[in-house]
């Protein structure tokens, strides 16, 4: 179904309520990025602005700055450039460092044949990042083979061991035939990984070997590069409630001169154009610039349904607390200027980001802002791809910009994203149990949005595939309305621990409606 594009309305006025600060021009290290998106082809939205200027360095420019040693021996880590001349939202708004991969040397058992020799980078030193990824330019190619990295921590000479990256990431992706999907800025990616605070990688990437069926090995995708994501300074913390707004001017500002008789003068913090336009379209839940929608009761969220979604009395779960995107740093710059919306939600699908278990839930934020930049800079994606995300500690992220209670179009499950949300719980849970409170909020999150449009949690819809590799386009596909992404495309996610949990959030889910 054609998504509809609309414009965010309503916002100017709002957004010259406050003023940015003007900063001192300051150096600060250089971001790089082979992947700056091209201007939007939509309408303009109203008071959105222009995007962000491409202050990026080039690909060649990227590997200069970054290329080790060749022999690839262990080299001294360098210390971390420093942020305290960024200004904060440099500091925010994080970096991609983007590195072509070479060719590696021929494995010594010749039997395996000379084209598993793969391509990679031996060990060096890089800027801090946090998150890696493998990208190319094909988005129709796959990777048939294997991607590994290890990493060292920053500002240490220990290496981690190898770990390895999921290849099979093509079903996280916009529909084929759509706006996003033929924009021309979308690659193949392998999944991302968090791996922490990091100042050095090494990365193999290895062809599939040939066996009695397949004698010849798969050609590795042309353009492989390696993707260091460094998430940036997490956003401020709210302010105290009945706090001045803003950053107070302290005794500091006038050595030398009498302090004035008041001393809480505030000057206020900016609210861009681009984060007044994601913020507005939440207004009904929330303040202008809010980090987080506050969780309701039952009543009063029927008492609101009544006004953002009339007839969803009364099957509907109490509205659980929601991290904005503002609250979890997202740098609206990054994403396309309009919002995309499908017609309703049906259906859930239940994923899994593969990003790995090693984070913190205070970590997630960086983990989101590294994926958000990963699916935007480096996979060529208008915007996060997930409707919503849920950590390991049970916490609610908005994902997709365009309001937690509209219908947006994600990018989650390729062939089944018209008239469904995607929920991503932050980690891999192939061979893991997930925490119960993320599971948990999966089955609040969906009581909830799956309520507002009538959809029942422990019952069944009929999709229709936009085409995906399990369905062909078109065809009518009978599915549970919370679903794993496996149901939907031939592929592990959510993972098998995750999937089993599915039953239990379904009835949980109905519960909390009242069902």
């Amino acid at each position: 179904m054609r998504a509809l594009l609309v414009t965010s309305v309503g916002v100017t006025c709002a957004a010259a309520l406050t003023l940015p600060l003007a900063a001192p021009a300051l150096s600060a290290p250089a971001a790089h990025s082979a992947s700056a998106r091209p201007p939007s082809l939509s309408p303009e939205s109203p008071g959105s602005g222009p995007p962000s200027a491409g202050t990026e360095a080039t690909p060649n420019e990227a590997n200069e700055a970054n290329t080790g040693d060749e022999g690839g021996a262990l080299e001294v880590p360098e210390a971390a450039p420093p942020r305290t001349g960024e200004t904060r939202a440099a500091a925010l708004a994080g970096s991609t460092q983007s590195l072509p991969l070479e060719p590696l040397a021929a494995p010594s058992d010749r039997s395996m044949g000379p084209a598993t020799a793969g391509q990679g980078l031996d060990r060096r030193t890089a800027r801090p990042f946090s998150l890696v990824g493998v990208v190319w330019d094909d988005a129709e190619a796959e990777l048939h083979g294997t991607v590994q990295v290890r990493t060292r921590a920053t500002g240490s000479t220990s290496w981690s061991d190898w770990q390895d990256v999921e290849t099979h990431n093509a079903e996280h992706a916009a529909d084929l035939g759509s706006a996003e999907r033929a924009s021309g800025a979308v690659r193949g990616a392998t999944a991302p990984l968090w791996v922490g605070d990091s100042d050095g990688v090494e990365v193999r990437v290895r062809p599939e070997a040939a066996d009695p069926q397949h004698p010849a090995a798969a050609p590795l995708p042309e353009g492989l590069r390696l993707e260091l994501v460094d998430p940036g300074a997490d956003p401020a913390p709210e302010p105290a409630l009945g706090a001045t707004v803003g950053r107070t001017i302290t005794a500091a500002a006038f050595a030398g001169n009498p302090i004035p008789p008041t001393t809480t003068t505030a000057v206020p913090e900016a609210l861009t154009a681009e984060s007044a336009a994601t913020s507005a379209v939440n207004a009904d839940l929330a303040p202008l610039g809010a980090a987080v929608i506050p969780a309701l009761t039952k009543a009063e969220t029927e008492e609101e349904a009544a006004i953002v979604a009339a007839g969803a009395k009364p099957y509907i779960g109490p509205r659980p607390k929601i991290v904005t995107r503002k609250g979890w740093g997202a740098d609206e710059k990054l994403r396309e200027r309009n919002f995309a919306y499908t017609k309703s939600v049906k259906a859930a699908f239940v994923h899994h980001s593969a990003t790995g278990n090693n984070y913190t839930c205070k970590q997630a934020p960086s983990v989101l802002r590294s994926i958000y930049r990963y699916h935007v800079k480096s996979s060529g994606w208008r915007d996060f791809g997930y409707n919503f995300a849920v950590d390991k500690c049970g916490n609610i992220y908005e994902g997709r910009a365009g309001g937690v209670a509209k219908a947006v179009l994600g990018a989650h499950t390729l062939g089944f994203n018209t008239n469904t949300m995607g929920v991503a719980v932050l980690g891999t849970y192939s061979s893991t149990n997930p925490p119960a409170a993320a599971v948990t909020a999966v089955s609040k999150l969906t009581a909830w949005k799956l309520g507002l449009f009538g959809a029942n949690p422990k019952g069944k819809v009929t999709l229709v595939s936009g085409g995906s590799g399990k369905y062909a386009k078109g065809k009518k596909v009978k599915m549970n309305v919370i679903s794993g992404h496996r149901n939907a495309f031939a592929t592990e996610c959510p993972g098998a621990r995750l999937y089993k949990k599915l039953g239990k959030a379904r009835t949980s889910s109905a519960k909390l409606q009242g069902r």
